[in-house]
């Protein structure tokens, strides 16, 4: 006879309360919105610097206009007579200068581009990895909080209460239990009541909304008023 599974507990990217769920749509955007600004000033600063190839470019223009001065006239000179062969090896050194100086601003031009890439990338490096990376740890942590939250809260809050003691805010923890109430006597009777409400202090912390019913060895019940959402 096969066994029905029960599903996982579900995975939220926002959180369920509104409050908090904008404040994690706020984050999304600036985070969306520094990438855009920094990739942005990166392809700036790579054009910025691509300038700078302009003289490489006019050595490389120059260089090739006096290897071909130099290499016309050698093919000019090797049609004389009798000294042909002579006359054209002399305009040799010029076509090789020229060669070389043609080289030279090729070279040039080269290394700024990698000049250029290499800031851009840089500038993406310092200004926008670090942020996506804290971003994405923090929400993935989170998410992973929630899940084990959300398993907790559809099959026993006792753990949310431990939590909610252990972790939370003293001051809050007291409020909850109210003027004449034990949080953590409660919490070792397994009173249904004060559980809900330790329960709801850890829920409320991660943005989600508080458990509907608990279980403990003494009695079941089920909250009347639905938590809320803020």
């Amino acid at each position: 006879m096969s066994s029905l599974a029960l599903p996982g507990p579900r995975l939220l990217l926002y959180a369920e309360r509104p409050r908090r769920r904008l404040l994690q749509m706020i984050t999304d955007l600036a985070v969306a919105v520094w990438v855009v600004l920094v990739v942005t000033a990166a392809i700036a600063l790579h054009d910025t610097v691509l300038a700078l190839q302009a003289p490489g470019r006019g050595l490389t223009s120059a260089g090739d206009q006096v290897r071909g001065v130099f290499a016309g006239a050698a093919r000019a000179a090797d049609g004389v007579p009798l000294v042909g062969d002579r006359l054209s090896g002399a305009f040799t050194p010029g076509t090789d200068a020229g060669g070389a100086l043609a080289d030279a601003g090729r070279a040039q031009v080269e290394a700024v581009a990698a000049i250029a890439t290499g800031v851009a990338w840089l500038v993406v490096a310092v200004a926008a990895v670090p942020v996506v990376t804290t971003w994405f740890a923090l929400r993935l942590r989170w998410v992973l909080k929630v899940r084990q939250a959300l398993a907790a809260r559809d099959l026993d809050v006792d753990l949310l209460a431990l939590r909610a003691l252990v972790r939370g805010d003293p001051g809050r923890v007291r409020r909850a239990a109210g003027p004449d109430g034990d949080p953590a006597g409660a919490w070792r009777r397994g009173e249904p009541r004060m559980l809900l409400r330790l329960a709801d202090l850890e829920l409320r912390r991660m943005g989600l909304r508080g458990a509907t019913s608990v279980t403990s060895s003494a009695r079941s019940i089920t909250r009347s008023d639905p938590p809320g959402d803020a």
